[in-house]
């Protein structure tokens, strides 16, 4: 494998990673981000998110002088005493935008930037997630032929990014030029996983088809549980049963609160609106957008009737506010919208979370944030798990038991043992259980 010299645009969780990642498996990279403060924290080793892996990665990397972080796109390209970059990977935020599509400012905004910069016969890479037909439109804006554009979407999940980058199920790369997307899928070789060649119009839908798969999976569940529970069955034996088929398989069958997270929400919407833009009504996204509210409402209904009927004035215990576990993310966190909706209905809320020991101005607002679960028990008159925090399990149950109003659990996430949970004193209320 040829080591490249490559230039990366963005340093939030997939630019940071991939960046650390590339320089693992032996490439020269440099980093580049707009803040100036968060670019010096890099350089000493210090790292933003919660990602296992990530600080070793990036440490090993600055100590081997295969990565760099420089302030600035221009700075990551325009390398006078260096060789010229080959490869330039653009991730930067694509956050949803007006109506549910994605927003495209920051990607143009590079673009722009870098187009007069960019070394002859360097290929552009879109990392970021971006609607079909942005390979395309970024070419254009470049409106350069000595540069080809390709699109190779990332599927990495917070909390086990690094370990998703280093161990793929599958490399996509899309192009209308083959020798890029060779030399793009050829900086994975080391990984030995399969790769796709493929135009750039289905790389850019391979993500979108993959991301709204899942949702609508866990939507299902979710419905799933719902029946179960009308009906008298069990969905934790269901999905055992279901799992054992490999057409469906064992992940993405666990109910929960709804899901959220950076991708999900995001992906469904603007797959809505790429479906509309061609004329057509993708009814079962809309559908798995739907049940996903329904979902949270359904959790806030079982806490009400859990505390005799009405929720304002009393005071509810959140264990979680994190959309998943393994990270310090709370972004459209199902966790946080169910909490809104608990204090939409007057609920006094206090909520614990390993990752999130304060409150985060803005994200949290509404909740007194502990960093000690006693606190969220003290005096409640229900607790209420909403991320799937596996140290919840080894929580001292009886000494929470000993300081709580009233000593019930609504475990919307199956995760506690029912048997402890009752021996400490507590009534359990799962979703989908008989």
């Amino acid at each position: 494998m040829f080591a490249r010299r490559i230039a990366v645009i963005g340093t939030g969780y997939v630019g940071l990673t991939t960046g650390a990642c590339l320089a693992s498996l032996g490439h020269h990279v440099v980093c580049a981000d707009i803040d100036p403060d968060k670019i010096d924290r890099l350089r000493q080793g210090e790292i933003d998110i919660l990602e296992p892996g990530l600080p070793e990665l990036v440490s090993e990397g600055v100590a081997a002088g295969r990565l760099q972080f420089v302030l600035g796109a221009r700075n990551a390209i325009v390398r006078p005493d260096e060789p010229a970059v080959e490869v330039v990977f653009l991730c930067v935020p694509t956050p949803m935008g007006e109506g549910g599509a994605a927003d495209l400012r920051a990607v143009e905004a590079v673009a722009n930037e870098v187009r007069h910069l960019l070394p002859k016969g360097c290929v552009v890479v879109n990392k970021s997630t971006v609607p079909v037909g942005t390979a395309e439109a970024t070419r254009k804006m470049l409106g350069r032929r000595d540069v080809s554009v390709v699109s190779n979407p990332e599927f990495l999940r917070e909390g086990s990014a690094v370990h998703d980058f280093l161990h793929p199920d599958r490399i996509v790369v899309g192009s209308d030029a083959q020798d890029a997307a060779e030399r793009v899928a050829a900086l994975y070789s080391k990984l030995g996983a399969p790769t796709q060649l493929t135009d750039a119009a289905s790389a850019e839908m391979v993500k979108y088809a993959a991301n709204c798969f899942l949702a609508m999976k866990l939507s299902y569940v979710n419905a799933l549980a719902d029946l179960c529970e009308r009906l008298g069955a069990d969905v934790i034996e269901v999905t055992e049963g279901m799992g054992y088929d490999r057409r469906i398989g064992q992940t993405f069958l666990s109910p929960g609160p709804g899901w959220g997270g950076s991708c999900f929400p995001k992906d469904t919407h603007a797959l809505l609106q790429i479906a509309a833009a061609a004329g057509m009504d993708f009814e079962l996204v809309g559908a798995s957008l739907r049940t996903n509210e329904t979902t949270q409402r359904r959790v806030v209904d079982k806490v009400r009737a859990a505390v005799g009927g009405q929720l304002a004035g009393k005071r509810i215990g959140l264990l979680g506010l994190t959309f998943k576990a393994g990270t310090d993310d709370l972004r459209d966190s199902p966790s946080l919208a169910v909490a809104k909706l608990l204090r939409d209905e007057g609920a006094e809320l206090t909520g614990y979370d390993p990752a999130c020991p304060h409150d985060v101005p803005g994200v949290t607002s509404g909740i007194t944030v502990v960093d000690d679960p006693l606190d969220a028990s003290k005096d409640a008159a229900a607790l209420v798990v909403l991320t799937e925090w596996p140290q919840f399990r080894s929580l001292d149950w009886n000494a929470l038991g000993g300081v709580i109003g009233s000593p019930v659990v609504i475990d919307t996430r199956n995760l506690l043992d029912p048997d402890v949970l009752r021996r400490a004193g507590f009534a359990w209320i799962g979703l989908g259980r008989s």
